[in-house]
């Protein structure tokens, strides 16, 4: 089966994230590049209402769109207290072109009644790997942590200064990128996505 697929396209726009799929699938057959080498493209809208619809659909738009096999992630911040927000929103919770302190600030007002006990929440990733017709892979990563009162830490982006990772004893953002790596969501599912493929080879 691989040998007919010898290409993966990373359904993203982000560097960064691309050369992490591209070190985690270094021990497999397939030839791993971003959607920049092929040139082009338009974004994939973000309509769905789960994590792993967004994923599903981004892969399918740019498999459509490039004919190869995609491997797309959606991933966001779930409180408890809130519903499971901000979810799939997370990027956009404080409006469409919110920054991340944007961000962070409404997330920090949202829980301004929260006791302790109410703040635990989660990094989540699924990751979606299809091609035109029909979804080869699915994989899910979590990282459980309490949302604090305030940022602490410089490293990482996004909610990572606020969510408190118990087992480490410090938020996302004071752990260096190993350690996070180690441990975040992205990293999980990537891992599970790798022992899928793996099987898929024999």
């Amino acid at each position: 089966m691989a040998e007919a697929i010898q290409e993966i396209i990373v359904a993203t726009k982000n560097a960064g994230k691309v050369a992490e799929f591209k070190m985690a699938l270094s021990g497999l057959p397939y030839r791993v590049l971003a959607l920049a080498d092929l040139g082009c493209f338009p974004e994939a809208p973000e309509e769905g209402q789960t994590f792993a619809e967004n994923a599903c659909f981004k892969a399918k738009f740019y498999a459509k769109l490039t004919g190869k096999l995609c491997l797309a992630d959606d991933s966001g911040l779930e409180v408890d207290y809130l519903n499971g927000a901000p979810g799939v929103y997370s990027a956009r919770y404080a409006g469409e072109h919110a920054t991340d302190a944007d961000n962070n600030q409404k997330l920090l007002e949202q829980l301004a009644e929260a006791v302790p006990e109410q703040r635990a929440g989660r990094f989540r990733c699924v990751l979606v790997l299809a091609d035109s017709e029909k979804i080869w892979c699915t994989a899910d990563g979590t990282v459980e942590g309490v949302v604090l009162s305030e940022a602490r830490g410089n490293n990482g982006f996004g909610y990572d200064p606020l969510l408190f990772i118990p087992e480490r004893g410090r938020s996302l953002a004071e752990l260096s990128a190993a350690e996070k790596n180690e441990i975040s969501h992205r990293g999980r599912a990537i891992r599970e996505l790798v022992k899928q493929l793996a099987v898929l080879e024999k």
